[in-house]
């Protein structure tokens, strides 16, 4: 575990907040002068505490579906979960790909323009894979709701509203033209490239990029500029937390007593899996076990079970379909 100062911790909570902030911007938050600032994230990228930059898009509103596949394996050697895990991961439009410590064995995240698209992959991946499968399910995403980092400061009083970001597919498309898209291919990778450096990429001036860079944001296909934590770096750990109703008209009333929780990073509505699923940042699993019995003392004539993923292996994660 590295160790970082409450200074550290603000500078990560303010990028997660807005990453294409300016140095300075964050100096006057924190209280650091730039110059200091610019070393403190240096020192937290060359410490692998900092991962990346990347800019949450919500790909609703480029027309896309989000299907998730959930799959347990049978007689899968480490060659063939090899060639599985290729087959998702080389797919342009897989949103993520994961191997979980969890009931499920594998969990993979795919965009699509229509059913038919997604009917027609998954029958391409049975056709190769079916044997493997033990079983799966396909659930339909239907929104998020992602909220502040608050367990970065843990000791600090949170005002006003938690929720960062909202991606939905509710809602008509936006029409883009191939530049936007190669601008937010450039984005979802590296949040905070400078815009002289965009245009360079894109062969347009830094005053066209920042135009349509605006106008993206304007329109909502740009949610946030976000910064990727190494939470085992941190001593914390990732959990999503998935609760199974018994009284469905409760479920408002215990999202909200949770949303506000610092440790909840994310709200995940599907159909087709459980009926509350919350992303989760603590300490470890016997912290996750005390919410967990928390929300069930508060509510236990609303929830059937509990359950808890841990992902054991991220082997994609991207916030738009790959160009190419």
């Amino acid at each position: 575990m590295e160790k970082i100062d409450l200074k550290d911790r603000k500078i990560l909570y303010e990028l997660d907040q807005d990453a294409r902030q300016s140095l300075t911007q964050i100096g006057k938050k924190v209280g650091l002068k730039k110059d200091i600032v610019s070393y403190r994230i240096k020192r937290m990228q060359d410490d692998g505490i900092i991962k990346n930059f990347w800019t949450a898009i919500d790909t609703f509103k480029l027309g896309y579906q989000v299907y998730r596949i959930y799959i347990n394996f049978q007689y899968v050697s480490s060659q063939i979960k090899e060639r599985i895990v290729q087959h998702f991961t080389n797919y342009k439009n897989v949103w993520a790909v994961l191997s979980l410590k969890a009931e499920i064995d594998f969990d993979v995240v795919v965009w699509v323009k229509d059913i038919y698209e997604f009917y027609q992959f998954w029958n391409t991946t049975l056709d190769e894979f079916e044997d493997y499968f033990a079983k799966y399910t396909i659930s339909v995403y239907v929104e998020s709701f992602n909220y502040k980092k608050s367990f970065l400061l843990p000791d600090q009083s949170e005002q006003g509203e938690r929720l960062l970001s909202r991606t939905t597919c509710s809602g008509k498309p936006v029409e883009i033209d191939e530049i936007d898209y190669k601008l937010l291919d450039e984005l979802a990778i590296n949040a905070r490239m400078p815009l002289i450096e965009l245009s360079k990429k894109l062969g347009c001036s830094s005053q066209t990029v920042n135009y349509r860079l605006q106008n993206l944001i304007k329109n909502k296909v740009i949610n946030a500029f976000r910064v990727n934590v190494d939470l085992s770096k941190l001593g914390l750990q990732h959990y999503k937390l998935e609760i199974y109703l018994k009284d469905h008209k409760r479920r408002n009333v215990i999202w909200n007593y949770v949303k506000e929780k610092p440790y909840c990073d994310t709200l995940n509505v599907a159909i087709g899996w459980s009926d509350l699923e919350f992303e989760i940042i603590v300490e470890n699993v016997d912290a996750l076990g005390k919410i967990m019995e928390d929300i069930y003392s508060k509510y236990p004539n609303a929830i059937k079970k509990q359950t808890f993923w841990i992902a054991e292996k991220i082997h994609k994660e991207r916030w738009l379909p790959e160009l190419y």
